[in-house]
């Protein structure tokens, strides 16, 4: 990465979309970003293959995960680029990128420094509980946790500044 944070000067970019061919067939990445300018990204981690999160990107983003072969997403809530681990030290390793047939989803797999965790609560992966089915009719669907223990704690990593995606 960059030390000033901007985009490489080798960035990518992308093509045009032009026909359903050249989009599901093709050999030039057009990937199709919506209406906000996104477009979702799941992550994975490239030894287990278990999920870890599901971001976002918008084109900056992309190009610049592309240029570095590090993880960066769009903070929908933020509303800023992210590279991810430039806080906590705990940087995605990018070890491949796939897209969809369709170009409208992103899949990395990563190796990810430090602790190994993803998720800025702490656990390795951010789908740390499962919804129960089948559960009790009537009230809220219930969650169980999967992970049981953090790999972090996140004021030691984040300090006591409130998170901006807690409601």
């Amino acid at each position: 990465m960059n030390p000033d944070n901007s985009v490489p000067s080798a960035t990518p970019h992308f093509a045009a979309r032009t026909t359903v061919e050249q989009v599901e067939e093709g050999l030039a990445l057009a990937p199709k970003f919506d209406a906000d300018g996104l477009i979702p990204c799941v992550t994975t981690d490239d030894e287990t293959g278990d999920v870890l999160m599901l971001g976002y990107m918008n084109r900056e983003a992309l190009a610049r995960t592309i240029a570095t072969a590090e993880a960066h997403y769009w903070s929908r809530s933020r509303q800023c680029l992210w590279h991810k681990g430039a806080t906590s030290g705990l940087v995605q390793e990018v070890v491949e990128i796939r897209i969809d047939d369709d170009q409208d989803a992103v899949w990395l797999r990563v190796r990810v420094g430090g602790s190994g965790a993803s998720c800025h609560v702490g656990y390795r992966s951010c789908f740390y509980r499962s919804v129960e089915l089948r559960g009790p009719s009537g009230g809220p669907a219930r969650l169980v946790f999967r992970e049981s223990e953090r790999s972090f704690d996140p004021t030691d990593v984040y300090g006591d500044a409130p998170n901006p995606t807690q409601l």
